[in-house]
């Protein structure tokens, strides 16, 4: 308590910071089918360690009436963004990574950014319904979801688009078989 005001941990400086950068990830990829492959991978490069970053720094937030969770994102609006990434993607979409067990699995760039977008409009949507079991269920429902499912597609993409961006100055011979792990 600071002043006699109760401060509530869904308006604190974390979670406004990362309204702002969560919406400007969702604006850019709303727009996807506007900018080239290179653009994409540049953005996605430079705002992905802020996007985590920003996750990890989400409060502790209990929520006072679960009823008020709610996803908005549709299956139309998520195709959408996917097709337009996975087009722009070409031979560069599908990567393989390790799953818990350390088993080889196929993974797609364009799956994980519209996956990550989907929790993060999600998110700001909810938000922004401004009372205060809404606020409280998007950042809950933000922060268990970067744990499980957007943070960890967050850092195997970002590792994937890194590779791409700078495979020119990557030394081949530091790789088996001389055959870059992106090919």
């Amino acid at each position: 308590m600071k002043d006699n005001i109760i401060e509530d941990p869904s308006v604190s400086r974390e979670v406004l910071e990362m309204i702002t950068v969560a919406n400007e990830y969702c604006l850019f990829f709303e727009r996807a089918e506007s900018y080239q492959r290179d653009e994409i991978m540049d953005y996605f490069r430079k705002i992905a360690p802020l996007l985590y970053l920003k996750g990890a720094l989400l409060p502790e937030t209990i929520v006072t009436d679960s009823n008020m969770a709610e996803r908005f994102v549709t299956e139309e609006q998520w195709e959408a963004i996917f097709k337009a990434l996975r087009e722009k993607f070409g031979d560069t979409d599908l990567y393989y990574t390790h799953d818990n067990n350390f088993d080889s699995v196929q993974a797609s760039l364009a799956d994980n950014m519209s996956d990550i977008y989907q929790d993060l409009k999600d998110f700001i949507m909810l938000y922004q319904k401004n009372t205060v079991p809404a606020r409280q269920n998007a950042v809950a429902l933000l922060r268990d979801l970067y744990r499980w499912r957007w943070g960890p597609a967050l850092l195997s993409a970002l590792s994937t688009v890194h590779n791409i961006v700078f495979r020119d100055n990557i030394d081949p011979g530091l790789f088996p078989d001389d055959i870059p792990p992106w090919e």
